[in-house]
């Protein structure tokens, strides 16, 4: 799916309701967990100890950090879409957010989003975007939710 391009407002508020497209696959090696663990101080051994996993673990091998995970949205989303025209963008709140699956440290995932909501507040887009962060193989997704953003047209 080619990246969709947005250039103001009423563009991307045609777009309510539609699924606006979804990311590469994007790679969860043991380094990007064992830099996000060293970044936010959690070395819990369920995400670092690799062969303490193998063996007490129930998935027989690390997994990802959850917030790693979505941590990774903004990335993934970038690559979905770009916007012209802003002076800023903000992150505003995410809603309805649940962790559904683990992501096993070697899966791949990719963001897949949809237009949820859209509000003009005296000139800033607040956007509610439906997000699902998959994982390349299985039905259930890693992570679900609502993220908001606001938008400042120029």
């Amino acid at each position: 799916m080619a990246k969709l391009i947005v250039n103001n407002y009423e563009e991307l508020a045609a777009r309510l309701g539609e699924k606006l497209g979804e990311s590469e696959w994007l790679a969860v090696d043991q380094e990007r967990v064992n830099l996000f663990a060293d970044a936010t101080l959690d070395h819990q051994w369920i995400h670092v100890d690799q062969e303490r996993a193998k063996v007490e673990s129930p998935y027989k091998s690390t997994i990802a950090h959850g917030y790693l995970t979505l941590s990774l949205l903004p990335h993934m989303w970038q690559e979905i879409i770009e916007v012209h025209n802003l002076k800023m963008m903000v992150n505003y709140g995410m809603d309805k957010m649940r962790f559904g699956k683990p992501v096993l440290t070697g899966s791949r995932i990719r963001l897949v989003a949809s237009l949820d909501s859209i509000e003009n507040l005296r000139g800033i887009c607040k956007a509610g975007i439906k997000f699902q962060i998959e994982i390349e193989g299985e039905r259930k997704p890693a992570l679900e939710g609502i993220a908001t953003f606001l938008y400042y047209f120029e």
